[in-house]
């Protein structure tokens, strides 16, 4: 027992020596010190260890005084406005260390892919050269990009291209890129980056980036961590400090975003499609099972078009997790800005839009079919136009799919596949052909049946310049996408991630009520909301039956879209007006229903849709689609019992559970969203 218990007291101790030695492998002890070492408790050991790590990243010795390392760390730290600019390592010390400076960063050319992958947001401005990030290319010249590389999605690169250069010497390039950065550099940084200057080298500046929507997200508790993480373990390197100044850190390149070779050349084959406009513009479907890269392939693509192309049309037919509005819309946007972080940072108002009000279409495929129809109906074919679909590619989800394609008649479908993803046999032209769908019927029973194309066109809904020629489904190809990643989703936790995702969206929506910077923030309930008549707008709740009596408990304290029906609903002395069938209408906008005065029957509304357009809004239709719970329970400045929450909510109320119109789980929380009082006291 003594002989065992001595070998292990001897290997702890040469494992921590080891452990120190490998985190600097640079630093030599004496050999009295290294027997100190291993004399030591662990306690000791570890403040020893972290002296030493403190004194190598300072530069000074280690025997000298704590005060004397902070003292040299702490004048070593750059300011947020105008870091000093470090020396560039050696390839030989650190070969991977291509940004050494949070103000101007020196990238070299290199023929791999390599290049600065962090995470944290940032705004990003090309001083000289060009650099791409997630596909875009920014040059010399062009304004700065915000980039939000965020917990949530892979962390973002930025990557140094290859550009063609003028018939110049070296000293004349070096001259004109000096000139360049004199109005953004001060010296000692356009000093060394003249030391470090070399041909085909790309020059960046990374600014501290704070708006007015990230600074709503992440005054809420649960979202505070999103943009910026910090480091388990803070490090004292300069590299690590100057960089944090700005927002970011600089994170391994396996976190970052990694493109498989069929999906690089997927996106070679369609921008080069695109490009030429040969057979007109594209139509580009996107399919493939939930957690595959669908939404990262969009963005990336969109990105690479807008390189060539001056806009490129977007149709959203995912209702759960929607792109560029809230969720639960079909939308068409007409995308002319790169698209550089997740949906909740690139919210844009679309060309046409409306609201379903579920982030599901089960149960109402035939409403949802109508829908697609009419929003595709305004996509007039001067850009190509990518659409997104829905994760759920099994049973009636792969019927459904069937139908969309036949409708939408794209020119590729691209089909994606990884190895978690479950099994969906390949859509290529003659198995949609052979194939029912949920609406549609295949060729062969169609020319059983003697159908006509021109009979199928009118259900459509085209432009009235295309109606008058039958519509002709000439085929697709299909291009076949293979996905590699490091999956995180299980089918356990997929819920709780997309409702996460779902409420950033609406955040970020609601932060356009806030002032520009640098005003401060204003709490939603310090808000002056709008005051709308009961007889100016008509009612819906379109995921759920209720009754007239309650129809008001439940539009009060909800999300509600403001949308345009073509009826007159002026005519009504009283209100409310309800509607007895949901209605296909533009949607204009979206709000909260803060408060319903019963006295002077009026609504106030809570939205950042301006007033010239409110003014044709008369339809509020309200969903499944929920306030996120942290904009009622933390809300700053109230005193005393907050406003629609309680301990006591019933969820054996029709309505009021999950099955319908999915709040939360009754065991997720303690504290439970009191949405209709009144309602509830009922009922009970």
């Amino acid at each position: 027992m003594a002989d065992s218990g001595l070998l292990l007291k001897r290997a702890s101790c040469r494992s921590t020596w080891l452990r120190a030695r490998k985190a600097r492998p640079q630093l030599i002890l004496s050999r009295r010190p290294r027997r100190r070492l291993g004399t030591l408790r662990w306690c000791g050991r570890r403040r020893l260890r972290r002296r030493l790590l403190q004194a190598q990243a300072a530069g000074v010795d280690w025997r000298e005084g704590a005060r004397q390392v902070s003292r040299a760390a702490a004048a070593g730290r750059p300011k947020t406005e105008t870091p000093s600019p470090i020396p560039s390592p050696t390839p030989a010390s650190e070969p991977e260390s291509e940004f050494e400076s949070a103000s101007s960063c020196l990238i070299p050319p290199s023929p791999s892919p390599r290049g600065f992958t962090f995470s944290g947001i940032c705004r990003v401005t090309c001083l000289y050269g060009q650099v791409q990030v997630f596909g875009f290319t920014i040059s010399q010249g062009q304004p700065a990009r915000d980039i939000f590389s965020v917990y949530t999605h892979s962390c973002l690169s930025i990557h140094a291209l290859h550009y063609s250069l003028p018939e110049k010497s070296k000293k004349e390039l070096k001259r004109e890129a000096r000139i360049l950065l004199k109005s953004h550099l001060n010296l000692d940084d356009r000093r060394w980056s003249m030391q470090n200057f070399s041909l085909q080298c790309s020059i960046v500046l990374l600014e501290h980036l704070k708006t007015a929507s990230v600074n709503f997200i992440t005054s809420y508790p649960g979202s505070s961590y999103i943009f910026v993480q910090e480091s388990p373990t803070p490090q004292i390197k300069p590299e690590y400090l100057a960089l944090r100044s700005v927002g970011i850190r600089k994170e391994k390149k396996r976190k970052g975003l990694q493109l498989t070779e069929s999906t690089l050349s997927a996106l070679e084959e369609l921008v080069s499609v695109s490009c030429e406009e040969v057979d007109g513009c594209p139509v580009i479907l996107v399919c493939g099972s939930q957690d595959v890269g669908k939404s990262t392939f969009n963005r990336y693509l969109i990105n690479q078009l807008l390189n060539s192309l001056p806009c490129v049309d977007y149709l959203e037919c995912d209702l759960g997790q929607t792109e560029f509005t809230p969720p639960g819309c079909i939308s068409l946007l007409n995308i002319t800005e790169p698209v550089l972080g997740p949906p909740f940072t690139h919210l844009r108002t679309p060309q046409k839009m409306v609201y379903y009000g579920k982030p599901s279409c089960k149960n109402n495929y035939e409403n949802y079919i109508d829908v697609i129809k009419y929003v595709f109906s305004a996509y007039k074919r001067e850009s190509p136009l990518i659409i997104n679909t829905m994760g759920w590619v099994s049973d009636q989800g792969l019927l459904l799919l069937i139908d969309l394609i036949r409708l939408l008649s794209p020119s590729h479908v691209v089909q994606f596949r990884c190895d978690h993803s479950k099994y969906m046999p390949d859509l290529t032209p003659q198995y949609v052909d052979d194939m029912d769908g949920l609406y549609t019927k295949s060729k062969t029973k169609m020319r059983n049946r003697r159908f006509r194309l021109a009979a199928f066109a009118d259900a459509l809904e085209f432009a009235d310049e295309e109606k008058e020629s039958p519509v002709e489904f000439t085929g697709h190809k299909l291009i076949g996408v293979y996905t590699d990643f490091t999956y995180r989703i299980t089918p356990r936790n997929r819920e709780s991630h997309n409702k996460i995702l779902r409420d950033l969206t609406i955040l970020s929506y609601l932060s356009q009520l806030q002032p520009p910077m640098p005003k401060p923030l204003s709490p939603l309930h310090s808000l002056t909301p709008y005051q709308v008549p009961f007889n100016a707008v008509a009612l819906r709740i379109t995921h759920s039956d209720v009754a007239p009596t309650h129809i008001l408990y439940a539009v009060n304290a909800s999300w509600v879209g403001l949308c345009k029906i073509q009826d007159d609903v002026r005519g009504y002395t009283n209100g409310p007006i309800l509607l007895a069938q949901t209605p296909i209408c533009d949607c204009l906008g979206f709000g909260i229903c803060r408060g319903i005065d019963m006295e002077k029957r009026l609504y106030h509304i809570l939205t950042p849709v301006p007033p010239e357009e409110l003014r044709t809004v008369n339809c509020l239709l309200v969903g499944a689609i929920a306030i996120p719970h942290c904009v009622l329970k933390c809300q700053r400045g109230i005193e005393g019992t907050i406003p629609y929450v309680t301990t006591d909510y019933n969820f054996k109320i029709p309505g009021a559970s999950e099955k319908i119109g999915a709040r939360e789980p009754e065991e997720a929380h303690k504290e439970k969203l009191y949405r209709r009082p009144k309602f509830c006291r009922k009922m009970k």
